[in-house]
């Protein structure tokens, strides 16, 4: 009997080792035909690691450039050097120049965490890092010397950025030159969302427009021509549209929920305006679809808000101003949210987005819609062409984008990811940055598209092993 027990403990000892053997067989980590013992990375707030409206320590953490180092030590891939911020409040003492963060405070509102930043732009960091990712940076700045010169802060417009003059190796380098003087042997670089982000964010009112094509075909191909050269490899990325952000499309068009009384009020309130509407299509000074189009008139429920929009024909010679109600090819922008509905100076007729419109800076019209989905595409065909003819490794972010805002979002190690504002997990605060889980999604990409292109063997991360959102105390 017991030389029969045994007997069957050898046997199931040695079925449990070569099941053993079966689950810890794995592909070996290799770098393939790249070499990442020196990696940087080129970009913008995105590579900066920037969430919930600000830059802070936690959140620079789980940058998909921090989080591609890790997985590139693996194959023989350096530490990461990060110009870290002070704490984890976010932005600077002076906070005109950025923070601090925002937290899900109760009521499910993004509020700014308190405390005071310690982060001065005059306190300079030493040494070289390859993190290079500067919040705000446009393709052109890059390449512009003097980019971290603290005294093109105070010029109108500002020359330089806060961020990189903390650790701009000089007061006249660019972000290129401290990339390339670190001899890097692989890099990323994803650069061009703030080429029309920012016109978007200032829903096209004109105070930060669309970089140029042609501008931004000169940096783009400038930048990974240089950072190739030698047959360096890379990975690239093109670019989603911006208005797919929860920052644009979480705000409806038609938030406005009126009674009878009000529906009463304001279409008395509107009359004399529609009234002129046909008189211009009368004196043929606009058509009758445009007519219509601008006509405002409200009923019992949901409403569109009234918007201004300067792409209508200019009636303001004959007292017509240009109004319109709001589509859905319109996109107010998420801060608009606790505006829309506020009194002017307290009257309680005088109703903004109802019988104020809005102004162009709280809604991304149609028109400019189109012209930042032009320019986008623009730009990605000159990404990719260029990806190509430098041998580069190319992520399909906007691709990504467009699964993200899907029903079904992107489901990877358990979890979805969605565009949703808060609930989708993928985007942080501020509607337009991504969480760390959306961080660790891109990164998870940039792998796939690097496996892909160099036949390297790197892991993904388990994104469920990072946060969604960050709480009030860190």
């Amino acid at each position: 009997m017991i030389k029969n027990i045994k007997w069957l403990l050898f046997a199931s000892l040695s079925i449990v080792a070569c099941n053993d053997d079966d689950v810890i067989t794995e592909e070996p980590v290799s770098s393939g035909s790249a070499n990442f013992s020196k990696y940087v990375a080129l970009g913008d707030s995105f590579a900066a690691g920037y969430s919930d409206g600000a830059l802070f320590k936690e959140a620079q953490k789980t940058s998909y450039p921090a989080i591609l180092s890790g997985q590139f030590m693996a194959a023989g891939g350096g530490s990461m050097t990060i110009p870290y911020m002070n704490d984890n409040i976010g932005g600077f003492t002076n906070t005109a120049l950025g923070g601090p963060r925002l937290y899900l405070a109760p009521g499910n509102v993004p509020t700014p965490v308190a405390g005071t930043p310690s982060t001065d732009v005059s306190s300079h960091l030493s040494g070289a890092f390859t993190n290079l990712g500067v919040p705000g940076a446009k393709s052109y700045h890059l390449l512009a010397g003097g980019y971290g010169n603290i005294a093109g802060l105070l010029t109108s417009p500002p020359s330089a950025n806060p961020y990189f003059v903390r650790f701009a190796t000089s007061s006249t380098t660019s972000v290129l030159a401290d990339a390339l003087t670190q001899q890097p042997t692989f890099f990323s670089l994803w650069i061009g969302g703030n080429d029309v982000l920012g016109y978007a964010l200032s829903g096209g009112d004109g105070s930060n427009p669309i970089t140029p094509t042609i501008n931004f075909d000169a940096a783009y191909n400038t930048l990974a021509t240089q950072l190739a050269t030698g047959g360096r490899k890379g990975v690239v990325a093109n670019l989603p549209y911006v208005t797919s952000l929860p920052h644009f499309t979480t705000v409806p068009y038609n938030p406005v929920v009126l009674n009878s009384t009000q529906v009463s009020q304001l279409n008395s309130g509107y009359a004399t305006y529609n009234g002129g509407l046909a008189v211009a299509v009368t004196n043929n000074l606009i058509t009758q679809a445009e007519a219509d189009r601008r006509r405002v008139v409200f009923q019992v429920g949901a409403n569109p808000v009234v918007i201004v929009d300067s792409y209508l024909t200019d009636l303001s010679a004959y007292g017509i101003p240009s109004y319109r109600p709001a589509t859905a090819d319109d996109y107010p922008v998420l801060p608009s949210s606790a505006f829309i509905g506020t009194l002017v100076g307290g009257n309680p007729v005088a109703i903004n987005g109802v019988s104020v419109p809005l102004a162009d800076k709280w809604v991304v019209s149609k028109n400019e819609v189109d012209e930042i989905i032009a320019a986008t595409d623009a730009y990605n065909v000159t990404i990719e062409a260029a990806a190509n003819a430098n041998g580069l490794a190319f992520v399909d972010a906007k691709s990504i984008m467009n699964q993200l805002t899907s029903p079904n979002g992107i489901s990877v190690n358990g979890y979805t990811l969605k565009e949703d504002f808060v609930t989708g997990g993928a985007f942080s605060l501020d509607g337009v940055h991504p969480s760390p889980r959306g961080y660790a999604l891109i990164a998870n990409k940039f792998i796939e598209a690097i496996n892909a292109k160099y036949g390297s063997t790197l892991k993904t991360v388990n994104v469920g092993t990072y946060r969604i959102l960050f709480p009030s105390i860190l």
